[in-house]
């Protein structure tokens, strides 16, 4: 039986993908072979990367000065790959802390030797809110300003992009790149690990500015190196063959549902309509300020923490799986990335109901 996943990541699939996928599991493209076979190196997966990086510039509308890089590591490869590509020690750098994955960002750039500056911190509302715009201002001299537009753990989504002038500005898009238009012109560098929104685990995209290119530290390691990366179309090393193959299905199918506008409309009717089964009841609470509140992540608890486990036990024989939230912040969190369809989310509204009506 297939179930609704709200797993935060490694997250749900499109089932249309999953079938295609399934379908040329033993027999890409006329290979004869699987994707997973087949070389990087051949005029088959070359192509298929190739329409993977084209069908992505025209989804986000990424201007020409702008490179799609697909690479290793995930985002918590990038919390370095940013500073040794974009700094020398020594250097000023500005961050904005919003929560979990925002302070792992910070805590690696403190590894090189930088000028770390927290430029606005939520630590004080337990990050449940995001700074307002007039706020953020890049420190004196940064080489960039860093902040995240989604945390994941939290629950926490920048409804605005900052605007920090002159300063590249970096984001780490993990969970909601694809999920809405995003002006990249507006970026520096744009990074994302691939398994929330965009397939399996295991590739990480980096848009970064052409301008940008070229400032790596001699000790970054190749493969984490954008300028080389981009010259060798991200073949340096062995790509992660079946991700950037999931990914070109992922953004086909995106771009076949009307693209990202679309998804758009899709996502915040999923995000509405959960948040408003929750603020309707007196027995669920969103700890976020409503203003703050991720399209991607809910976060909500329930009126009695001892009833958690039989909340959990039931959403999981109703086919709702992985609803418990993060260790650090306990309760429950509903991840309904894209590939979460209104069903799935008025399922899991409806078994919050019944159970509030049985257990309240």
């Amino acid at each position: 039986m297939r179930v609704y996943n709200f797993s935060a990541g490694p997250a749900m699939l499109p089932a249309d993908v999953l079938k295609q996928a399934s379908d040329e599991m033993t027999d890409w493209a006329g290979t004869g072979m699987s994707v997973m076979e087949v070389s990087h190196r051949s005029k088959e997966f070359v192509a298929c990367a190739a329409d993977a990086e084209a069908t992505m510039r025209r989804l986000m509308g990424v201007p020409d000065d702008y490179r799609i890089l697909f690479l290793q590591g995930g985002a918590f490869g990038q919390f370095a790959g940013v500073p040794m590509n974009l700094t020398a020690p020594g250097d000023v750098v500005s961050y904005v802390n919003t929560g979990q994955w925002s302070k792992k960002a910070i805590s690696q750039a403190r590894a090189y030797d930088l000028d770390v500056q927290v430029v606005a911190d939520e630590a004080a509302s337990s990050y449940t809110t995001v700074p307002a715009p007039s706020s953020i201002r890049a420190a004196e001299g940064s080489s960039y300003l860093h902040y995240t537009p989604n945390e994941t753990i939290g629950g926490v989504e920048f409804g605005y992009v900052p605007d920090v002038g002159d300063v590249p500005l970096v984001a780490d898009m993990s969970s909601t790149i694809l999920s809405r238009p995003v002006d990249v012109s507006k970026f520096g560098v744009i990074y994302g690990g691939a398994q929330k929104n965009m397939g399996p685990a295991g590739l990480v995209v980096v848009i970064v500015r052409d301008d940008l290119l070229g400032r790596a530290r001699s000790i970054t390691p190749n493969v984490l190196n954008y300028k080389l990366m981009s010259d060798a179309d991200s073949m340096l090393n062995t790509p992660p063959t079946f991700s950037v193959y999931m990914l070109g299905l992922i953004l086909h199918w995106v771009e076949g549902l009307g693209g990202l506008e679309a998804m758009s409309a899709r996502n915040l009717a999923k995000a509405q309509a959960l948040y408003g089964a929750i603020d309707g009841s007196s027995f669920y609470d969103n700890p976020v300020a409503p203003d703050a509140r991720s399209w991607m992540n809910v976060p909500f608890t329930l009126a009695d923490s001892a009833l958690d486990a039989e909340f959990l036990s039931g959403a999981s024989e109703a086919g709702l799986k992985t609803l418990k939230g993060h260790r650090s912040v306990g309760g429950m969190r509903a991840s309904i990335y894209n590939a979460m369809p209104m069903e799935g989310v008025q399922a899991l509204i409806d078994y919050m109901a019944e159970f509030e009506r049985t257990h309240g």
